[in-house]
């Protein structure tokens, strides 16, 4: 039996993914500030199951003291094949650096990097020691491989999810274990976080208008499909290769 850990399955992109791992079968359990109801529906309707927890990214001590405990479980032997898929981020704040709080940047790295770092690590000592097959999904974005105006602290973080992934993976690869690490880049989707860039003022945010108008022109892709790419991609199985970029736009 395979698990999925996701995170941020409250809405948008992680509610896609984890809706599409329980109709394949896949027992989850999903990590958001709120509950996701109708995910349970589907769980019972494909006769898996579908466990949900509360889970503040930003609160570190809660990120490992929730995480251990699920490490815990999916690591007892029950489970043949565990993903952990550390989709959950921020773009906020987004504005020019030198107007940013200390608070608001320590809230945008603790959830978009220190927690994917923290969950990963927990998950590799405990697959090592039960020989569980482990991939890892570390959801990016183009902003890792650019500078964009008004996007310091996601391009930086992203840009360090990437590095630790594909270090994670060479380590991996080194070791001879059966956990992998990889990335994958949706692309633009219609979803709350697009909102936000949308409601950025010019001065925050010099692309702004560009992202009004991938709404205003049907550009922006659904989250269903965007999860049905990244469930073609993990389908490859042990072809999967270890600290690769994947992207939507490979198939599309």
């Amino acid at each position: 039996m395979e698990l999925a850990i996701v995170t941020g399955v409250s809405r948008g992109l992680g509610a896609a993914i984890a809706e599409l791992m329980l109709e394949k079968g896949t027992a989850v359990m999903g990590l958001a500030r709120q509950e996701n109801k109708h995910l349970q529906k589907v769980a019972e309707d494909n006769s898996t199951t579908f466990e949900s927890k509360k889970c503040d990214l930003n609160n570190l001590h809660q990120v490992e003291a929730i995480f251990t405990e699920i490490a815990n479980k999916a690591f007892n032997g029950m489970y043949h094949k565990v993903y952990l898929i550390n989709n959950a981020g921020v773009v906020n704040p987004v504005d020019t650096a030198g107007n940013y709080s200390v608070e608001s940047l320590s809230n945008h790295v603790n959830v978009n990097l220190t927690a994917p770092m923290a969950t990963s690590n927990l998950f590799l000592h405990q697959a090592a020691a039960s020989r569980t097959e482990l991939v890892v999904v570390n959801v990016t974005s183009g902003a890792a491989q650019r500078s964009v105006y008004g996007w310091s602290a996601y391009c930086s973080t992203k840009a360090a999810l990437n590095r630790f992934t594909e270090t994670v993976a060479l380590e991996q690869e080194e070791l001879g274990t059966r956990c992998k690490a990889i990335l994958y880049d949706p692309g633009i989707m219609d979803t709350e976080m697009q909102g936000t860039i949308r409601s950025s003022s010019e001065e925050q945010f010099k692309d702004v208008e560009n992202f009004k108008q991938y709404k205003e022109t049907n550009s922006l892709r659904d989250t269903k499909v965007v999860a049905e790419a990244l469930l073609n991609f993990l389908e490859e199985g042990e072809d999967l290769v270890n600290g690769k970029i994947y992207s939507i736009k490979d198939l599309y």
